[in-house]
């Protein structure tokens, strides 16, 4: 009797199969493009050699906060309230700042209900990967437009949206934030490149991706449908990413030009100009690309905006260099002397 052949199994730069970062079997639509993101946060993870049990894989409420039971199943995973998850997620890395932190959120529960909250995570610049998966309607709740929907867009029932969107990005933007970024749910290879820098990025990175809901959004009057946004789209630059384990040799250049840019641990985001030379360091150049892609009902995809030189908000509060859940009570609580010298510098 033959004896079949073992197939080798490919490891990563840790040893890792990428078995160790796979999840459940989805229970979405099947088509919807979340399950698109959560096989490129597999592929991101497992390409970049994070150890599954370091990352925290955090959510709120709704149909793209269920996707963290679909990846990473060897990591901590918190689903919380509706729009609380950059809180919860503050809380966390501020006691165990060395955790890789993946937040993933829907535009209901980051532009609607959590709004206040993404705001004030961006602006703290917590060390985070924060995803947006964008599809401009509630999906638990049979379609609603949400607050990024598109003014003109429609749904496959119901009228046309006439309210102004919210654009993450923009927001974000202005804000300060360190790390924006935008793709789409159908860009496997840019949208890959773009998650694994973030999860290199020292500070919060945003990446909203266009996502849409084959139930309820996809039909060709909506803008954010398949079709609408593969043939309405304005890439800045393809990404390429280079890990700092990995000699350049090994990675194909890119044709025509192209930009690196560092990152904190030494690895590389290259960006090759496809349509103009945008400036990532440009604020100004990213909300103009923004603006002008909203004007001609476009969408424009790749980093839009980066920012190396901000604290995070761990440097900001200068946590010790181990981790506040890893110190001993002998750490932890202060002598009577030094609490009386407290009190004594309190007294008038």
């Amino acid at each position: 009797m033959t004896e079949k052949p073992v197939r080798a199994v490919k490891l990563n730069v840790i040893n890792e199969p990428k078995d160790s970062y796979t999840g459940g079997k989805s229970s979405l639509c099947p088509g919807c493009g979340h399950d698109q993101i959560s096989s490129v946060i597999v592929n991101a993870a497992w390409e970049n050699g994070i150890k599954p049990h370091r990352i925290a894989k955090m959510s709120g409420i709704g149909c793209s906060s269920k996707t963290p039971a679909y990846y990473l199943g060897q990591s901590h995973g918190f689903n919380t309230v509706h729009g609380r998850m950059p809180s919860v997620t503050t809380g966390a890395h501020v006691v165990n700042k060395d955790l890789t932190y993946l937040g993933v959120s829907g535009d209901g529960d980051s532009a609607s209900i959590g709004i206040g909250q993404l705001v004030h995570a961006i602006r703290r610049n917590i060390n985070m990967v924060y995803i947006v998966e964008n599809n401009g309607v509630y999906g638990l709740t049979k379609g609603q437009y949400s607050a990024t929907a598109d003014k003109g867009s429609k749904k496959k029932k119901g009228k046309t949206n006439e309210t102004q969107a919210i654009d993450l990005c923009a927001m974000a933007v202005n804000l300060g934030c360190s790390f924006v970024a935008r793709s789409f749910s159908g860009s496997k290879k840019q949208l890959t490149a773009i998650i694994k820098a973030a999860l290199s990025h020292k500070g919060f990175a945003l990446i909203d991706v266009i996502s849409p809901c084959v139930t309820f959004n996809n039909n060709d009057e909506s803008l954010r449908s398949y079709g609408y946004v593969k043939d309405n789209s304005e890439e800045l630059h393809s990404v390429d990413y280079i890990p700092h384990f990995s000699p350049l040799e090994q990675v194909e250049i890119p044709a025509g030009a192209f930009k690196d840019i560092t990152l904190h641990d030494g690895s590389t985001v290259r960006l090759e100009t496809i349509s103009e030379d945008h400036d990532p360091s440009d604020a100004v150049a990213a909300l103009t690309a923004l603006h002008e892609a909203d004007v001609a009902k476009k969408h424009v995809m790749g980093l839009l905006y980066f920012d190396a030189t901000r604290p995070a908000l761990h440097e900001d509060l200068n946590l010790t260099d181990t981790p506040l859940c890893e110190l001993g009570e002998e750490d932890l609580r202060p002598s009577p002397e030094a609490l009386e010298s407290v009190v004594a510098s309190l007294r008038g």
